[in-house]
C-alpha cells in the first residue's frame, strides 16, 4: 500500500485565483483521509491533483514514492499511470449494462483473463453484498444499490488509492448513515488508502483515521478527528467542527498566576489552567466552550436563564442567555425547561480551548474555574 506525500503543491486558476496555497501532507499507508471545509476551500482541486485530473501550479506529488507530479522536473503522469481508482458523485454506472458487466468494464479492458474477471467480480459482489442484483441494470436498482455497484467497479483492479468525492451527497439521510458504517468497514476490509472530500463534518469525524480542514486554499490542521475537535489550531477549526458548535466567550487578561490565568469574564474573575498557557495581562481572549462542558446545576457559579430548549430524544439543547451573550449547553436525556426559567451553570472538563482574540490562534488548552 502506498504513502502519499504532497511537497509545496500550489494551484492557481487563471493569473490570480490561488485555490491550493503551499499544502504540505503525508497520507500514510491504509489510511482513511477526509478533504474537509466550506464550498470553494480547494478539497476537491486537491483530490483531483492527486488523482491526476487537474494539473498543479507548482510542488510534488508522491505516491508510493514514485513522482507523479513535479513542476520542476516536468513530471506529471496520467491518471490511469497512476493506480489510483475514483467514486464519482453521480456514480456514472453504464445504463446500457448489467450489474456484472458495469463491474467487470474495466477489467476487459485491462485484458484480464476470464476466469480472473469472474473470480475478482464474484469476490466483490459478495464484500458489497450485492450478489443478487447481478443481472440488474442501474435503473432497476436504489441509490444505495447502484452506490454500491459504483464501489465495486472501482474497487475492481485493486487500486493503491481509492478517491471520494462526496458520494453519499445524493442520498437520503438515513441510506447515508448507512452507507457511512459501509464505508469504514469496507476501509478495513480492502485494506487499502481512502481520500474522501465532502464539506459534512459529521462524516469527517465518523469516517476518517485523519481529517484534512482547509479554508481558502490553506490548511488549517491535520489531524485526527477527535484531536481536531478537542485540539482546534484557531478559532475556525473550532468552529467548523462540531454541532451544537462551540460556544466563544470573550474574556479579558487580569494576570497571570502559577498554572495558569485569571480573566475578566462578564465581570465575573475566572481561572484558567492547563496546557502552554501564555498571555500578556490586559489581553482580550476568547475562550472556547463545547456544549457538553456547560453543566445546568444548581450549585452553578453563574446566574443564567433559558432562551429555549431543542429535544431531539437521546439528548437536549438548551439554548441559554448568560449576560446578554446565548450560549449552548447539551443536557444527557428528554429534558424541558420553561421559556425564561432561572437557572445556574458551572463549566466542567479539562478540554476548555483558549485563543488569542487577535491572531485567532490556540494558545491554551485547560478546566475553567469560577471565582467567589
Amino acid at each position: 500500500m502506498p504513502e502519499i506525500i504532497l511537497k509545496n503543491v500550489k494551484k492557481v486558476f487563471g493569473n490570480q485565483f490561488v485555490a491550493v496555497d503551499n499544502l504540505n501532507m503525508v497520507i500514510e499507508d491504509r489510511s482513511f483521509i477526509t478533504l474537509l471545509g466550506p464550498s470553494g476551500c480547494g478539497k476537491t482541486t486537491t483530490l483531483r491533483m492527486i488523482a491526476g485530473l487537474e494539473t498543479p501550479t507548482e510542488g510534488q506529488i508522491f505516491i508510493d514514492g514514485v513522482p507523479v507530479y513535479d513542476g520542476e522536473k516536468g513530471i506529471n503522469l496520467p491518471p490511469d499511470k497512476r493506480d489510483v481508482g475514483f467514486l464519482f458523485q453521480n456514480y456514472a454506472l453504464w445504463p446500457h449494462m448489467t450489474v456484472y458487466k458495469n463491474i467487470s468494464f474495466g477489467l476487459e479492458n485491462l485484458k484480464w483473463s476470464k476466469k480472473e474477471i469472474d473470480d475478482r467480480v464474484n469476490e466483490l459482489l459478495d464484500m458489497l453484498k450485492i450478489r443478487q442484483f447481478v443481472d440488474r441494470y442501474p435503473s432497476e436498482l436504489s441509490g444505495g444499490q447502484q452506490q454500491r455497484v459504483a464501489i465495486a467497479r472501482t474497487l475492481a483492479p485493486k487500486p493503491k488509492v481509492l478517491f471520494m468525492d462526496e458520494p453519499l451527497s445524493n442520498l437520503d439521510a438515513k441510506l447515508r448513515g448507512e452507507m457511512r458504517t459501509e464505508l469504514k468497514r469496507l476501509h478495513v476490509d480492502t485494506n487499502s488508502t481512502f481520500i474522501y472530500v465532502t464539506h459534512d463534518q459529521l462524516e469527517a469525524m465518523t469516517l476518517s483515521t485523519r481529517v484534512c480542514l482547509m479554508e481558502t486554499g490553506v490548511l488549517q490542521q491535520f489531524a485526527p478527528p477527535l484531536e481536531i475537535y478537542q485540539k482546534p489550531e484557531n478559532l475556525f477549526v473550532a468552529d467548523f467542527m462540531g454541532n451544537p458548535t462551540m460556544n466563544f466567550l470573550s474574556a479579558r487578561v487580569m494576570g497571570k498566576i502559577k498554572e495558569g490565568l485569571m480573566l475578566d469574564l462578564h465581570g465575573k474573575t475566572v481561572r484558567f489552567t492547563g496546557e502552554e498557557v501564555s498571555c500578556a495581562q490586559g489581553a482580550d481572549v476568547i475562550l472556547g466552550v463545547r456544549p457538553e462542558y456547560i453543566a445546568i446545576t444548581d450549585k452553578g457559579r453563574i446566574q443564567a436563564s433559558v432562551y429555549t430548549t431543542l429535544p431531539t430524544g437521546m439528548e437536549t439543547t438548551v439554548r441559554i442567555m448568560m449576560s446578554g451573550e446565548l450560549i449552548s449547553a447539551v443536557v444527557f436525556g428528554s429534558v424541558d425547561y420553561p421559556v425564561d426559567q432561572e437557572i445556574r451553570i458551572d463549566f466542567v472538563g479539562d478540554n476548555i480551548v483558549l485563543f488569542d482574540k487577535e491572531t485567532t490562534k490556540r494558545i491554551g488548552l485547560g478546566r475553567l474555574v469560577v471565582e467567589g
